[in-house]
């Protein structure tokens, strides 16, 4: 069910919440966290989309701050979205007009589920400082998108310049496969050190930064990027052994291959995440990321990282 509420206050839209309950027995109970979008009026729909999936695992509230634009007339447009259009969550759109489209901690507060943790995202558009912003500050986590970003090298920097703990990003949740693969492979060889690593993906991700500074970091070894075109994401790690090469190559979008020494070549089931598997990821822990702290902090500065192009290999 939709409820439209056009040139409202938040006041109105709680109690609205509240009768929409009384009378088709919506409710919030097993709710564990709110979760706060802040994004621009025409892109919260795959927002949404994602969070209604990611919320079968995690059930919330979920609330989308949609900036309608500043120079209109000031006014509260919202949707309420219950039931079958909200996966297992509540969903109450805020499209803020003229002074009230920037996003503000007083436009949620009342919408807030009590006594429950509070998680922002910001999909398009991240904040210079996410934890200084006015939803950051009473935010548990703070979720930004760097891929979606003009530049995601200086959202990184952005990040790295201004990170508290609870802060993360969805760039390094793709990732996650490819770090539990590595690890798996480096536990299962012998003990000759890493002397050199290649990290191969788009010129534009910033997921292949954040890969070649948690490897640097892990294996304190020098590291290489090789720009592929943009749009290609990650597809080699090529780590250098007196023993041998440990690689692991993508060529498409879902099987890597591993070779190693003295093993034959193994087919590994690696295929790029969607955006709903990296928001249920961030959703399951409200503790600190330390690694992500450590790797965007320590690991990215670390890195002195060459581009070549693949022809220079």
């Amino acid at each position: 069910m939709i409820v439209d509420l056009p040139d409202t206050t938040t006041s109105k839209i709680s109690k609205k919440i509240m009768s929409l309950r009384e009378q088709g027995g919506v409710i919030a109970l097993g709710r564990v966290l709110t979760l706060v979008v802040v994004t621009k009026s025409g892109l919260e729909e795959e927002a949404i989309e994602a969070a209604n999936e990611a919320s079968r695992e995690h059930p919330c509230r979920i609330i989308v701050l949609a900036d309608a634009g500043a120079s209109a007339p000031t006014r509260l447009d919202a949707q309420i979205r219950v039931g079958g259009d909200a996966g297992a969550s509540e969903v109450i759109v805020l499209r803020g007009f003229g002074e009230l489209a920037e996003e503000s901690e007083s436009l949620v507060a009342a919408l807030l589920l009590p006594d429950a943790p509070i998680v922002a995202w910001w999909p398009h558009g991240a904040p210079k400082s996410a934890c200084d912003t006015s939803i950051g500050r009473i935010a548990h986590r703070r979720i930004t998108d760097s891929a979606n970003e003009p530049d995601p090298a200086t959202a990184l920097e952005n990040i790295r310049r201004t990170y508290k703990a609870g802060d993360t990003d969805l760039a390094w949740t793709r990732l996650t496969n490819w770090r539990i693969q590595l690890a798996a492979v480096l536990d299962q060889v012998d003990s000759s050190p890493v002397t050199a690593i290649a990290v191969e993906g788009a010129s534009d991700s910033p997921s292949t930064l954040l890969l070649a500074a948690w490897l640097t970091l892990a294996l304190d070894a020098p590291v290489t990027i090789v720009a592929d075109p943009a749009g290609t994401g990650i597809r080699r790690v090529r780590l250098s052994r007196a023993s041998g090469d440990v690689q692991l190559f993508r060529p498409g979008l879902s099987v890597a291959e591993l070779t190693q020494p003295g093993q034959p070549a193994q087919r590994i089931s690696l295929p790029r995440r969607s955006l709903q598997d990296c928001l249920a990821e961030e959703l399951r822990r409200l503790d600190p990321d330390d690694v992500f702290g450590e790797v965007i902090t320590i690991g990215l500065p670390l890195t002195n990282l060459r581009s070549v192009h693949p022809s220079e290999r």
